[in-house]
């Protein structure tokens, strides 16, 4: 579930990058009252036995109880000392067998202002698991289909005729990502505060020839969405931010979730930090205009909608128990054919990791990861103020993969890094 946008020009790493650090797993205990307790602490702690242990005979996680909760704590604060996180959040979700949510570190370096659950954040890439559910309601409205070309709804588009959405949800368009062309990093970085439409993002993929054959083969490819932002637009007669709002934010009742027109970010936030910047240092990033992300990257919202959307986008059920996408088209989003990532599937722009339903996002200075656990009705979301990557593993796959080894052994989250994936 790597980059929207995040990592804009990276080369790909192998399957090993993650799995850099060594976390504590040990066994399960009895069983022990929810946890919702916030900390700013960060200092280093004992640390528990790594002794793995099998899921709990109850389900497919473990119940978190005091002693699991303590190595939950030890090991999110293990990873942030290791792979230099300032800030994050953690909210675990599992129905009968408890609850955890934790902050840590800090949200701004500058006064040492705590992390906390309350902030908004820019949740990157995750933004295209809300521009495909947009995609499939016009589907279940029956204004678009899913094997239309997309030629029928944008203009201009190399092979047009030949590639459908469904292609381009599922990253399999063979178009290029404009975020690996060096001609956007450069007025990217020169310029972070500066807007960009749509159009002027595609102009940068098109002068590229198309990497394959649509449908040949998996690609992250943050064009892909793009386009689909501009099909919903055409579809659903109004601009693409009002249209996810009245039909997928709404309904959801995400109200502290948006669609956001220019660098404006709701207060309280944290402020982020990344290294994707024209000298490599690191900049502060809170106040870029990520309208070079759009409906691939562009979207804010905080970790209590995310624990509504994770379950929302994953089974197409809202929290009321009606429907927001039919199941037809849902079981047709979760399809998830294999990738070139080892371990994931990739459906309609939703991932499949180890049994783990959802996406992950980075934008410079953020990540995030919103992750459902059908098996175990478990939602998994972290939210952290930096991208920068830690031996070539993004954060956000490391604090998934330390979280999920102690919860969910049978279902560890492990997505090595790919090339502007996030």
């Amino acid at each position: 579930m790597t980059h929207a946008c995040g990592r804009l020009r990276r080369g790909a790493v192998t399957a090993t990058a993650v799995g850099m650090l060594t976390v504590p797993v040990t066994g399960p205990a009895a069983s022990g009252a929810p946890v919702s307790v916030r900390t700013a602490s960060t200092a280093p702690q004992p640390l528990p036995s790594t002794a793995p242990q099998p899921p709990s005979p109850a389900g497919e996680v473990r119940t978190l109880t005091p002693a699991v909760t303590r190595q939950l704590d030890g090991a999110v604060r293990q990873v942030m000392r290791e792979a230099n996180v300032p800030g994050v959040s953690v909210g675990l979700w599992t129905p009968g067998q408890g609850t955890y949510i934790r902050s840590f570190g800090v949200a701004d370096k500058s006064d040492g202002r705590p992390m906390s659950p309350d902030l908004y954040t820019r949740i990157g890439s995750e933004t295209k698991t809300f521009t495909v559910t947009a995609l499939l309601k016009l589907v279940d409205e029956g204004k678009v289909g899913l094997d239309d070309p997309i030629s029928r709804y944008v203009a201009g588009v190399p092979g047009g005729d030949g590639i459908t959405l469904r292609e381009l949800a599922g990253m399999r368009s063979g178009l290029f990502n404009y975020t690996e062309d060096p001609g956007f990093f450069k007025a990217f970085t020169s310029d972070p505060q500066r807007p960009f439409t749509p159009r002027q993002l595609l102009a940068y993929a098109f002068k590229h020839p198309v990497l394959f054959p649509p449908g040949q083969k998996f690609s992250y490819c943050n064009t892909n969405l793009i386009l689909l932002g501009l099909a919903v637009e055409k579809a659903g007669g109004k601009p693409v931010q009002d249209y996810i709002h009245d039909n997928v934010l709404a309904p959801a009742g995400l109200r502290h979730t948006l669609f956001p027109t220019g660098a404006a970010f709701p207060r309280p936030h944290a402020q982020g930090y990344s290294d994707q910047t024209a000298t490599g240092k690191v900049e502060d990033t809170a106040g870029w205009n990520p309208s070079w992300a759009w409906t691939a990257g562009a979207m804010i919202s905080d970790l209590d909608d995310l624990r509504v959307w994770a379950r929302t986008v994953a089974t197409g059920v809202l929290p009321d128990g009606t429907t927001l996408i039919s199941p037809a088209t849902q079981k047709q989003r979760l399809t998830t054919p294999p990738t070139t990532i080892p371990g994931a599937g990739y459906g309609l722009g939703i991932f499949d990791v180890q049994g783990w339903i959802g996406h992950n996002g980075s934008l410079p200075g953020y990540e995030s990861l919103t992750v459902y656990l059908p098996a175990a009705r478990a939602t998994l979301v972290v939210l952290l103020n930096t991208d920068i990557d830690h031996n070539g593993a993004e954060p956000s796959t490391l604090f998934g993969e330390a979280i999920t080894k102690i919860v969910s052994p049978g279902h560890v989250f492990s997505l090595p890094a790919q090339p502007a994936a996030r």
